[in-house]
């Protein structure tokens, strides 16, 4: 006797799709599960006899017969508790217990000892990928509706118990499909009266939020670096529909999703103590790190020198790509990494090198030792520095108080724009423009052009210098609503890029 039901697994963050086949085989009675499966698809037996026998099925243990569960493809690693709803089906499919039809359905869902399905994590990727593939219906547990309420064109059936799923395939319980919602969601309003910033700090961070440009808040301790940092994604734009889905996905497959899809820019900040393997990724079973938590959003790191040497130099991959590829001798995944990068640190050990108000106890060499932690390559990628002052106490209290709401609009209202810019192209932000199509979306006039040659040798820029200006430039003629990239803004993009402790 066999039975084949279709089931999934992940792989890292993505989604495979599993056919878990059943037979009984004449000899000695034994449950075996072949095909690469984790402890937890191995404990799945003992779920499956338990919950099978508090709903008076015979389960695994009853059947005087050799019973193997094959999951295919075989080479490949399959994980998790994910898998216990199709193989308790396909084993009473096989021991002829029922007669359920179910070749067009997508089974996955974990089972408690009672019978009850429990959440599982990945619901998201794996109903798209189901979509993708052709799939036509999905059986997953009520826990994880919530997640996949909003995706069209595959019918969705949730349940909260085996014994629900089995009358239901039976055809002794009626069910319609349950996305039916469509993807909406409440605007929220972000308080920034707090923040005090002045007008050189205000637009680099403006540019920076425009654009998608990395960029490095420096300064003594406690002018702000941090908070404004934290904040910043309040300026982002929600996500589109296809950014949510693809930000909910990777969340939802390391089980970090809530109920509802994620439609704001994740912000993640780890701390500088963290391991390369928990903000880059990896370990035994290659997960993704905070760069690719970060994705459509903000990775930021405070303290930036204190970090580690391996992690510092591991992000500049993501920085340049957009993606980190994570290589063990045994499996090599790529994960998408798409951020604004923000780092905040302080020009010294004792943090007031520069300050006009406190002396800087360091020496010479401390100093150098300590801002030479940052590698120049990864200070290549950065295309703004800015350069946080302590303020007089009199300047905070009289500070002109900013309208973040007026600012935030003209961010969304530029976004436009440029979107329309970047309609026919793979990419969206000025920041992402390849070397191919620099020329033709930085156009320089001849001014512009001829000061960029003498700055080249002047600061010594490199090839990627070069590129990362021009597409600052870019930013700001759009925020100053300029079509040609004139002298000024390369001028400005140009003091940017050029770091001053001073």
């Amino acid at each position: 006797m066999f039975a084949k039901v279709k089931g999934t697994t992940l792989n890292g963050i993505f989604p495979e799709i599993i056919d878990v086949e059943v037979g009984l085989l004449s000899g000695l009675p034994t449950f075996q599960i072949v095909g690469l499966p984790d402890k937890a698809i191995q404990e799945a037996k003992e779920r499956i006899n338990l919950a099978l026998k508090n709903l008076n099925i015979k389960p695994p243990s009853k059947i005087n017969k050799r019973i193997v569960v094959n999951l295919a493809p075989a080479d490949l690693k399959k994980e998790g508790p994910i898998l216990d709803l199709p193989i308790a089906l396909g084993f009473i499919l096989a021991s002829g217990q029922t007669k359920i039809i179910a070749s067009e359905f997508l089974f996955l869902g974990e089972l408690g000892l009672d019978g009850s399905l429990k959440k599982v994590r990945g619901a998201l990727p794996i109903v798209l990928k189901a979509k993708d593939l052709g799939f036509k219906k999905v059986v997953l547990p009520t826990e994880n509706l919530a997640e996949v309420v909003f995706i069209k064109d595959v019918e969705i059936y949730s349940f909260n118990h085996l014994k629900e799923v089995i009358k239901f395939l039976e055809g002794e319980m009626v069910k319609k499909p349950e996305n039916d919602q469509d993807f909406n969601f409440e605007e929220k309003n972000f308080d920034l009266d707090f923040i005090v910033i002045d007008d050189y700090l205000l637009r680099g961070i403006i540019l920076g939020v425009l654009g998608r440009h990395n960029f490095l808040l420096f300064g003594p301790p406690g002018t702000g670096k941090t908070l404004i940092a934290q904040n910043i994604v309040s300026l982002f734009p929600n996500l589109s529909y296809e950014e949510s889905l693809e930000v909910s996905s990777i969340y939802s497959s390391l089980g970090l999703l809530e109920k509802e899809l994620i439609y704001r820019p994740p912000f993640r900040s780890p701390h500088h103590s963290a391991s390369s393997v928990a903000i880059l990724g990896g370990g035994k079973d290659v997960k993704p790190g905070e760069v690719t938590l970060s994705h459509r959003g903000v990775l930021f790191f405070d303290e930036l020198p204190e970090f580690r040497r391996d992690v510092l130099e591991g992000i500049r991959e993501p920085l340049e790509t957009g993606e980190i590829t994570i290589a063990r001798s045994k499996k090599s995944i790529k994960y998408p990494a798409k951020f604004l990068f923000i780092g905040a640190y302080n020009p010294c050990p004792c943090g007031f090198y520069g300050d006009s108000e406190i002396e800087c106890q360091c020496s010479l060499s401390e100093i150098n030792k300590y801002q030479k932690r940052i590698s120049g390559p990864l200070f290549d990628r950065i295309d703004i520095h800015l350069n946080i002052p302590r303020l007089k106490g009199e300047k905070i209290f009289n500070m002109e108080k900013r309208d973040f709401k007026k600012i935030r609009e003209k961010i969304l209202e530029i976004r436009e724009k440029i979107l329309f810019r970047y309609q026919d192209e793979f990419f969206k932000n000025n920041s992402e423009i390849p070397p191919n199509k620099i020329k033709e979306y930085c156009h320089l006039d001849f001014e512009a052009e001829d000061f960029l040659k003498k700055a080249v040798d002047k600061f010594r820029l490199s090839l990627r210098g070069i590129h990362k200006a021009l597409k600052l430039a870019r930013t700001i003629s759009d925020l100053e609503g300029k079509e040609t990239i004139d002298l000024v803004s390369l001028g400005e993009a140009l003091q940017y890029r050029i770091p001053s402790y001073d």
